[in-house]
């Protein structure tokens, strides 16, 4: 319980260090940004391929990791249409924090509360390796999210400090979620394959549906492509050392 708590917690603060940098420089490269992000990508692919989906099937059959994949993705798909989300281009008018800032703020909220169930669960599966390399892969996503949410914030006439401030709020969602997540998968042991394949359906939503459009954009193509496959060889090390 302990590991699973420190674990989503480091996770969770990976959207703080993301957001960090704006306190000492002005303006986000779009090149960096969009290396940045598709490392991301290739790591949430590399930890979802190698870690959750087989240590789904070991805790369970394939119909539960079918249907977990499944709702994973469409739980992710209603977050996606139903609450905004962050584009730098599209707001980069905004100067005051309106109504339409604090919904991006809430798409955060229940946007990380998945991230940090998928956390959770891992640390509650038998594969004690598991945990802190999902933490690892959740944490690299976090990293580029902080950095925009904080860009969005500054842009919406936000203080650095204050928007920072926010950046952690949204962080310790996943620390909450992430002991939901333990403690159900802890006492309702099947849950734990289906947890896992929830958070693997929900992770490959988001490197599809986000993370790899998001680096497709600004004529940077080439570069993200080799950053996403350089992310994926890394967590495959990270796997192997972490067994």
């Amino acid at each position: 319980m302990v590991s699973a708590i420190i674990g989503s917690f480091i996770s969770a603060m990976a959207t703080v260090l993301g957001a960090l940098p704006l306190l000492f420089v002005k303006k986000l490269s779009e090149k960096w940004k969009d290396i940045l992000v598709a490392f991301t990508a290739g790591i949430m692919v590399s930890a979802t391929t190698f870690g959750l989906i087989p240590q789904a099937l070991e805790e369970s059959k394939l119909w539960i990791l079918t249907v977990g994949l499944i709702v994973g993705i469409l739980a992710l798909d209603l977050i996606e249409k139903n609450v905004p989300h962050i584009d730098i281009e599209r707001y980069k008018s905004v100067k005051q924090f309106d109504t339409k800032s604090l919904l991006v703020i809430i798409a955060l909220f229940l946007h990380n509360i998945p991230e940090g169930l998928s956390t959770g669960f891992s640390y509650a599966s038998e594969n004690e390796g598991l945990g802190p390399m999902i933490a690892i892969a959740i944490g690299a996503q976090n990293i580029p999210e902080g950095l925009i949410l904080a860009v969005f914030l500054i842009q919406s006439n936000v203080s650095k400090l204050r928007a920072i401030l926010i950046v952690t709020i949204t962080g310790l969602v996943e620390v909450v979620s992430a002991i939901v997540g333990y403690f159900t998968a802890a006492y309702i042991s099947w849950l734990i394959g289906f947890g896992l394949s929830f958070a693997a359906g929900a992770m490959l939503f988001i490197v599809y549906k986000e993370l790899i459009p998001e680096t497709h954009g600004h004529g940077y193509e080439r570069p993200a492509t080799y950053s996403f496959i350089i992310g994926l060889i890394v967590m495959i090390y990270i796997s192997y050392f972490f067994g």
